[in-house]
């Protein structure tokens, strides 16, 4: 009976140890299952549109001819008279009320810090409703850049897929296509529709990088959709760019440098990361020795020798 009982407790003890563990790596795979199958069904549904941006209704006009929606419906009727017709969705509730669609009301960010759910543009990301930006190019020449989404400010909505995952809109409705821009150039009026999902709805952890993330619809016409899972470090002491690729690669054998339009998601979602500042590489490039960056902290891309050193956040796909 003896040598039972302590048969008994060593099993207890494995088990206890493991078990977290194994529970943990089951999740990670669900997860990650799950995250791929929700990206492939918004890809498919977003193809389907003819544009996204234009839905919603606005009151009023500021001076410099910009409409200003900043109370507009513009994410409901974006789902109700847009997305709802290539994708079937659930339950749609507004700002004031998106825990009716499992929504909850604060979730961890990458960096481990416990923020408010957004309700609006501005607070998803401070810096898309900035107005301007200047920086020193040197040899006395200042680069100016003005936004022209600085007025937008649109309330968030959110509906339920039927496979049980919630999910909060944040839209643009003036979001404007690439012009094949050459120099540095705002990000924000790229952004048509944002999207944040919680695999689980209001079950835990709540965490970004687990049961939390983004899929980001960019261009209005020829939409690009992205849902990259970033890592949870920076690289320390910044890379050229020549040389980011591959040292993602040594992080882990599954990630890679973010395209343009992965980095302007993640700059979207900066919060859900934890990035409020620093220059980051891309890996498309203009020229064999010119690539495109992104500032998190001012909301300007631009072009810049690959030579140089820049912050590098890995992500998997």
């Amino acid at each position: 009976m003896a040598e039972i009982l302590l048969s008994l407790t060593i099993i207890g003890v494995v088990a206890a140890i493991t078990l977290p563990s194994l529970t943990g790596n089951i999740n990670e795979r669900t997860w990650n299952t799950q995250r791929k199958a929700l990206y492939a069904r918004f890809s498919q549904a977003i193809a389907l549109m003819p544009s996204l941006n234009g839905y919603g209704n606005y009151n009023g006009t500021n001076t410099d001819g910009i409409v200003s929606v900043t109370e507009d419906t513009a994410a409901e009727t974006f789902l109700t008279e847009g997305l709802s017709k290539v994708l079937k969705i659930n339950n749609i509730c507004d700002a004031d009320h998106l825990s009716d669609c499992g929504i909850v009301a604060s979730y961890t960010n990458m960096a481990g810090s416990i923020k408010n759910w957004p309700k609006k543009l501005s607070e998803m990301n401070s810096m898309f409703t900035n107005t301007s930006y200047k920086e020193s190019a040197g040899n006395g020449v200042t680069n100016s850049y003005i936004n022209p989404q600085k007025d937008i400010d649109t309330k968030a909505a959110a509906f339920e897929t039927q496979n049980g995952e919630s999910i909060a809109v944040y839209y643009n409705p003036n979001c404007q296509g690439s012009l094949a821009e050459t120099s540095w150039h705002y990000t924000q009026p790229k952004m048509c529709a944002n999207f944040i999902y919680d695999l689980n709805g209001n079950k835990g952890p709540n965490t970004v990088g687990k049961d939390i993330g983004f899929i980001t619809a960019i261009y209005p016409a020829d939409s690009v959709v992205v849902a990259p899972v970033p890592l949870t470090r920076n690289l320390s002491g910044g890379k050229k760019q020549i040389e980011a690729g591959k040292a993602c690669h040594e992080m882990d054998s599954e990630s890679r440098l973010p395209n343009i339009e992965e980095l302007m998601a993640m700059f979207y979602n900066r919060d859900m990361l934890g990035i409020n500042a620093g220059l980051y590489w891309s890996s498309t490039v203009i020229s064999p020795t010119v690539a495109w960056h992104l500032n998190f902290g001012s909301a300007d891309s631009g072009p810049h020798p690959r030579a140089n050193s820049f912050n590098i956040r890995c992500i998997k796909r």
